[in-house]
């Protein structure tokens, strides 16, 4: 059975786990405790020597990188359509990912860790100029999300695809982490939307701080 290695409360393992649920693949949920080291064990590291999760091992098959995860999970059912068979259109689910990879990701977790995760690993206050650069870049970021979404249902158009899931994924902790996004009101609406998906609320786990 393939196994899932992950922290359920990250978003980087939420967007895997919920794609797998979306999709209703059978999976072995293999939790991975950050808090006490356990990605920087040797038998962890033998998986992804990036020491990080999450992680996909199936029949042999190990895979890293949660983007690339949940297009995997997303080849198994292809008729769902997470994953287009377009190129075009599934160049334009590629891009949203990487843009959550290289922009997205480092600015909400800039705000999830000064707000949240430094106090949970004994790590001291917020940084007031760590903070001011985390919001400069939510906020900037946040725009052009908006913009995106202005008259789609989804970010990529009428369908929903695993892009959704990637970029989405942050916005569980807009709230806890004071993500200044609050006037973008098509980020708001569309959240609401992927909060309504059965997979989605499964697979929110809260936090322990």
């Amino acid at each position: 059975m393939m196994k899932l290695h992950v922290a359920p409360p990250s978003p980087r393992a939420f967007k895997v786990l919920a794609v797998a649920r979306h999709l209703a693949l059978d999976f072995e949920l293999c939790p991975v405790d950050l808090l006490n080291g356990a990605h920087l064990r040797p038998e962890f590291a033998a998986m992804n020597p990036n020491r990080k999760m999450p992680v996909l091992e199936e029949d042999g098959f190990v895979l890293w990188e949660s983007n690339a995860i949940t297009q995997y999970l997303a080849s198994k059912k292809p008729e769902n359509g997470l994953l287009p068979s377009d190129p075009r259109k599934r160049a334009d689910v590629s891009r949203w990912q990487f843009w959550e990879s290289a922009h997205w990701d480092p600015g909400c977790a800039t705000l999830i860790f000064e707000r949240l995760l430094k106090k949970l690993f004994g790590q001291g206050d917020p940084s007031p100029a760590q903070v001011a650069k985390g919001e400069e870049e939510v906020r900037k970021l946040g725009a052009v999300l908006d913009g995106r979404l202005a008259g789609r249902p989804f970010l990529c158009g009428e369908q929903l695809t695993v892009a959704d899931f990637s970029v989405g994924a942050w916005l569980n902790y807009a709230v806890p982490a004071g993500y200044p996004i609050g006037e973008f009101r098509e980020i708001g609406r569309w959240y609401a939307g992927l909060m309504e998906l059965p997979a989605w609320r499964e697979s929110i786990v809260t936090p322990p701080f």
